[in-house]
């Protein structure tokens, strides 16, 4: 099984830039957290469902044991960033994911969850440039194919929004834009504040959602 593989099954590497409400994970997602996933040793079978169960330090602790090992292995470093993204240490998890592109640039999850990085921070020009490469690597990645529909909507609000600072009464882009605003959930302030999602993954144990990075 590839590397590749073993990624797609762990639940806690997709993340999706939209902002409605997350639906269901399919059930091999599901199913990634037991230690039986094939191709993904029992020690970081464990450590992603204590991820689900936001055991972060324990969690962190077996994927650094691993590391120790093995410093290359990509499941384990991709945990690590996913366990960084979760407690909120955007530097270190950018850093790590930055390393698994540059190390392992085949692989499509972590150009996505770098890309999600990146666009929490409204840097939307470097996140469509990640999700372009991890298509670039796989074309049929279907959660980069979605998050790159969603920068480039963020990227268009952005013009209309220029468009209609420089003429008030351009009401093409203002019904354009009020579209994005529904579409986003975005105050009428404006789309070019940092807005309310999207969020790194974040498995939960009885009821696992899609993850939103």
């Amino acid at each position: 099984m590839s590397v590749h593989t073993i990624l797609c099954l762990v639940v806690v590497l997709h993340s999706s830039l939209a902002l409605a409400q997350p639906a269901p994970p399919p059930e091999t997602a599901g199913r990634a957290a037991q230690t039986s996933v094939p191709g993904l040793p029992p020690e970081l079978a464990e450590a992603n469902g204590m991820i689900r169960e936001g055991q972060y330090v324990t969690a962190l602790a077996k994927i650094d044991n691993v590391l120790a090992r093995d410093a290359r292995n990509p499941q384990a470093r991709f945990l690590k960033g996913i366990v960084q993204t979760d407690m909120g240490d955007t530097d270190e998890a950018t850093a790590t994911f930055q390393a698994l592109t540059e190390d392992f640039p085949e692989l499509p999850e972590p150009h996505n969850n770098l890309a999600v990085i990146w666009a929490q921070e409204g840097r939307y020009d470097k996140a469509k440039t990640e999700l372009e490469l991890a298509l670039a690597a796989h074309p049929d990645y279907a959660i980069a194919h979605e998050n790159l529909g969603d920068v480039y909507t963020r990227l268009a609000g952005s013009e209309y929004d220029r468009a209609l600072a420089l003429d008030k009464s351009n009401k093409s882009a203002q019904a354009k834009l009020t579209l994005i605003r529904e579409l986003f959930a975005v105050p009428p302030s404006s789309t070019t504040a940092k807005p309310a999602g999207p969020k790194p993954a974040t498995p939960k144990p009885a009821s696992p959602v899609k993850p939103k990075k």
